[in-house]
């Protein structure tokens, strides 16, 4: 029996073994399915999926097989990976040199006859094979011999869509790990900034109670301009804030709601004066899900209606139905409109559709994020319509709970 040699590869044969977990882990059925079709077309007992490590051959798919490993220096696979461009047949290994006194064949189940394709990777390591076995001598037609290679490529590729879903896991962690630390970052900003705001818009106020008559036209303007951006930059923490706690609203915190008794509590919240027609939906329905998710989305979405209305007379229409899945609400206004070329990437954060609003005051870009995110959160979708002149149209959905 001769002693397998290592390939000269071998420190990265290893290296790309180990970085796609296989070794030991949990059966896969993708892959009994080929070692199946193996078994059927080349017409064995047995078809196995080997892999060759430093000291041992592992089988991740095995037909017909009863054993988990074995000692590499027995392998027949050890041997196939040397030559890891061509299969690798023996008819009849008693007449082999290499595998002569060698164990296998004097097992209760003897190796006889051997076919391994080598399984590569993409820069050319065999990490083992497919190979198929009988107890008696054999040999395989040209179909066969094609038809085992076809499935060893199946088993390459399946190999490499391991690999890259592990590099994707890795990025999403990473990712996930990023989007803590900022969202830590921006909190703790966000917090630290509010307190010297409010301080600044006090002292502003304090400045023109006692000393507004010493200032000229120009002096009180400069003031007045001072407090203006010391508010927007609150409103701009506030919205950060709530975008990023919007992340933590999710479809698990259920309560019932009546949708038309929460439309009117953010009438009154937001004081909406006369010139505004708001008509809430027909039918009004129960809802089941996150409220202060959906109270949060509605405040966005009305708040954006008003501030971006140029009609004399500003409407806002709901509409909500339900079917045994989803509830679909629709906020629908008649205002400004929100140009073609600006709806894609109207969700996206720090993206705005209008320059300006009603009084002038550049928007942050942080609030349809904050709605795309809790309308994520409650399983569902948002769209926008508008033709840019003739209003916007909001619909999202909410997916049903389940009792």
């Amino acid at each position: 029996m001769q002693i397998p040699d290592f390939p000269e590869n071998e420190q990265s044969r290893i290296l790309q073994l180990e970085q796609l977990q296989l070794l030991e882990s949990a059966s896969d059925p993708n892959f009994d399915i080929i070692t199946r079709l193996a078994s059927v077309i080349c017409d064995v007992p047995v078809a196995l999926i080997s892999l060759v490590s430093e000291d041992k051959q592992w089988f991740k798919s095995k037909i017909g097989w009863d054993l988990c490993e074995s000692d590499r220096e027995i392998s027949f696979c050890a041997h196939a990976i040397l030559k890891p461009k061509t299969i690798t047949i023996v008819p009849d290994s008693r007449l082999d040199d290499r595998f002569k006194d060698n164990p296998l064949i004097s097992a209760d189940f003897p190796v006889i006859f051997y076919a391994g394709v080598p399984l590569l990777t993409p820069t050319g390591e065999a990490l083992g094979t497919l190979c198929v076995i009988d107890k008696k001598p054999k040999k395989l037609s040209e179909v066969q011999i094609n038809s085992l290679k076809d499935l060893a490529t199946q088993v390459e590729n399946l190999f490499e869509l391991r690999r890259n879903n592990i590099s994707l896991v890795k990025i999403e962690k990473l990712l996930h790990a990023k989007n803590e630390q900022l969202k830590t970052f921006a909190g703790t900003v966000s917090h630290d900034m509010k307190m010297p705001l409010a301080n600044m818009i006090i002292t502003t106020d304090i400045l023109k109670a006692k000393y507004g008559n010493h200032f000229d036209i120009q002096g009180n303007a400069y003031l007045a301009y001072l407090k203006q951006s010391s508010f927007s930059l609150s409103d701009y923490i506030d919205n950060l804030l709530a975008y990023y706690e919007s992340e933590d609203l999710t479809i698990q915190n259920v309560e019932e709601f009546n949708l038309n008794d929460l439309l009117e509590d953010l009438i009154d919240l937001l004081n909406i004066n006369e010139d505004y027609i708001i008509n809430l939906p027909e039918n009004s329905l129960d809802l089941k899900t996150n409220k202060a998710a959906v109270n949060q989305i509605l405040i966005n979405l009305i708040t954006n209606s008003l501030k971006y209305n140029d009609k004399e007379t500003g409407v806002i229409d709901f509409r909500c139905v339900e079917d045994h899945a989803y509830y679909y609400v629709q906020v629908r206004d008649n205002g400004r409109g929100i140009p073609k070329e600006k709806q894609q990437a109207i969700f996206d954060l720090f993206t705005v559709a209008s320059e300006t609003d009603n009084k002038g005051k550049k928007g942050n870009g942080i609030g349809l994020s904050t709605v795309k995110n809790l309308v994520n959160s409650l399983g569902g979708i948002i769209t926008v319509d508008s033709d840019g002149k003739n209003g916007t149209t909001f619909d999202f959905t909410i997916k049903k709970v389940l009792s």
